[in-house]
């Protein structure tokens, strides 16, 4: 019986076997070699150029299933596929099959004066378990990283993207398997029942190492609640931009519509805009206005809707929320101050930016603010594992522990001590 016969009592003991089957795919591919590694991304992006009829077809599937749900604009976004952006998954794949490989790289050494030579030197994680909604990129990308990173993973990816997937999933196969690796390495949970998830935060009998859950709050809080293996918290981004006194307009206007307007449902999108006070007058309206002409809805404080008549009030939960959508909030503050104070209250500590000339204006928002990514006169659209030549990410850590940001290679590898000796006892 398949995962995806089972009734809800089978599920356990089916999910149980698939964690085996990872653990089987993971003791392999510690040992994996660099170049085995390399040529299943390099097959495995191949098979992708190869098969991007076969990947649109069943994306357009799922589209059609979103779009009969009354599924929103933003989410459909996310999901849909098409030329340009598998071309954009074949790069990263691509990309990471070029990077270092992390495995057995000695982070630092040093030796003691007994005479013993000590290396910390880089591991793999083992098994991970990715927990996504409905983008069918991080199919890819999750599954590059981690055989990049000589990990297993087990891929449990939403009911609306389930056919584009499967679809990614079986071209990562081919690469496996001309690269002789066992296609355990890669396994997508082939049910779309909730339950299927319950049993991967149990850890499928100790044999995942580490969730990862990408995807909206809801998702999110389940996973910290049931999880009973170590978690890559991936909250809700929550971001904010910050214009400073000292900010150049032209970079304040571009920088605020490309951080809200590229794409408006991705987690570095902004939700929420800081203005000083000193500039206002003069650099508030040009940026609101620019955000209209796109079709942004602006909520904004008392300010704000003086100097636009369609400004909707902003409310206390407008300064918690994130829009995924041409929605932003605004506000005036009095200075840097209340900006750090405003984001640190809100912030979901996933990416903030600052618009300024001044260096110290600068270094007192990178130093105050507790986020995983901090920006300079660059829009927050940059935080992205890609963008940060990972290839790819796995998600944005927004904990403190082990990985934080974009999740790549490095950080889905943990350390061993190597120590070499020539006899030495302790006295």
């Amino acid at each position: 019986m398949s995962l995806a016969e089972a009734t809800a009592s089978d599920i356990p003991a089916l999910m149980a076997e698939l964690g085996r089957n990872a653990r089987v795919g993971a003791n392999a591919l510690k040992i994996a070699t660099a170049e085995q590694k390399r040529t299943a991304l390099l097959t495995a992006a191949g098979a992708i150029n190869a098969h991007r009829k076969k990947i649109l077809a069943a994306n357009a599937l799922d589209m059609e299933a979103a779009e009969k749900k009354g599924i929103s604009k933003a989410f459909l976004d996310r999901l849909l596929l098409n030329d340009a952006r598998i071309d954009g998954i074949i790069e990263a794949v691509t990309t990471i099959a070029e990077l270092p490989d992390p495995v057995g790289s000695v982070i630092a050494e040093w030796d003691r004066p007994n005479g013993l030579h000590i290396e910390r030197v880089r591991t793999p994680l083992g098994v991970i378990g990715v927990i996504f909604e409905s983008r069918p990129n991080v199919t890819a990308d999750a599954g590059a990283l981690c055989i990049k990173s000589g990990n297993a993973v087990i891929l449990r990816g939403g009911s609306d993207s389930f056919h584009s997937s499967r679809a990614i999933v079986d071209c990562l196969l081919d690469g496996l398997h001309l690269a002789g690796l066992p296609v355990e390495c890669v396994q997508l949970v082939p049910t779309t029942d909730r339950a299927a998830v319950g049993e991967m935060l149990k850890g499928l009998e100790g044999n995942i190492d580490v969730i990862v859950p990408r995807g909206g709050k809801t998702l999110v809080a389940r996973v910290q609640a049931e999880a009973r293996v170590p978690v890559f918290a991936h909250l809700e981004g929550l971001v904010h931009v910050y214009i400073d006194s000292s900010a150049d307009l032209d970079k304040a206007v571009s920088v605020t519509l490309n951080a809200k307007m590229r794409r408006t449902g991705i987690c570095g999108a902004a939700e929420t805009l800081l203005v000083h006070k000193d500039v206002a007058s003069t650099h508030l309206q040009p940026i609101i206005e620019a955000l209209v002409e796109k079709g942004c809805e602006i909520r904004g404080d008392a300010t704000v809707q003086s100097m636009l008549s369609g400004a909707k009030p902003a409310t206390e939960e407008d300064w918690k929320t994130e829009y995924e959508d041409a929605i932003i909030s605004v506000k005036v503050v009095d200075d840097i101050a209340a900006a750090i104070a405003h984001i640190e209250r809100y912030s979901s500590h996933h990416t903030e930016a600052i618009i300024a000339e001044d260096p110290a204006a600068v270094e007192k928002f990178f130093n105050e603010i507790d986020s995983a990514i901090l920006m300079h006169n660059a829009s927050t659209q940059f935080a992205d594992g890609g963008e940060f030549g990972f290839g790819g990410e796995i998600g944005i850590a927004t904990g403190k522990m082990h990985a934080r940001g974009p999740v790549g290679v490095e950080q889905l590898t943990s350390f061993k001590y190597r120590v070499r000796g020539n006899g030495q006892t302790r006295p």
